[in-house]
């Protein structure tokens, strides 16, 4: 599941990202309404998590625009501080649940769970980014309805490239993650295997999915310093 987290405190949506991760979703952080604004056209959540005090919101848009620019998306609303008359105002504007500061996130992930029951939303098996699919279940990857044949460590790779879309990731990272190693002695090997991936998944492709982010790592999808 794509989720979209719009939070301006930096230790908190790093720790909603960092659990909802773990929770199979494919999570996106902003933190102003300037940078949702600026998603690409056609860019879609099937959820989103939106803190009311994110700075940059619109004239006369109280939910950063989400609920006018996904009106079919459930949106779910934190607080650190909000009145019973304020929570219905913004229930009433569009947002699906309300969830004031301090939270569990145990909680918090239960009531994402519960928002997306009742949209008839179940959590998918499929991860879907631009024209690429992974069947999380069977394995199976396809771009541009093109079946592509991976390893299993390439397509732990892939997966965990995924759940950080247009994110880098270190190296080490991705070694930690995929390898369950720590240090740098699988670094290379790293190197190598996004060979492999960038071999198959963008062979053919005038839109490369697969970056290096030069002194940093590597991302899948995104400009940020990418060649």
């Amino acid at each position: 599941m794509r989720l979209l987290v719009a939070e301006a405190d930096r230790s908190l949506a790093e720790s909603l990202q960092s659990r909802f991760q773990q929770e199979d979703f494919s999570v996106r952080v902003i933190s102003d309404c300037g940078q949702l604004a600026a998603l690409a056209a056609g860019t879609a959540f099937d959820l989103v998590l939106l803190d009311t005090n994110v700075p940059g919101a619109p004239e006369g848009e109280p939910l950063c625009g989400v609920a006018s620019r996904w009106p079919n998306t459930p949106l779910i609303l934190i607080s650190a501080e909000a009145s019973a008359e304020e929570r219905v105002r913004a229930l009433n504007a569009g947002a699906d649940d309300f969830l004031v500061k301090p939270f569990s996130l145990s909680e918090l992930v239960a009531r994402v769970r519960a928002v997306l029951r009742r949209q008839n939303r179940p959590v998918r098996d499929v991860f879907v980014f631009e024209d690429l699919e992974v069947n999380r279940v069977s394995h199976e990857v396809r771009r541009a309805g093109r079946a592509i044949d991976l390893s299993p460590k390439e397509y732990a790779l892939l997966e965990y490239l995924l759940r950080n879309p247009g994110t880098p990731v270190a190296r080490a990272s991705i070694v930690a993650d995929v390898w369950r190693m720590q240090g740098d002695a699988l670094t290379n090997v790293v190197d190598v295997y996004i060979n492999y991936l960038r071999r198959k998944i963008d062979a053919g492709s005038e839109h490369p999915l697969i970056r290096t982010i030069r002194g940093v790592g590597y991302q899948i999808g995104g400009n940020h310093l990418a060649r």
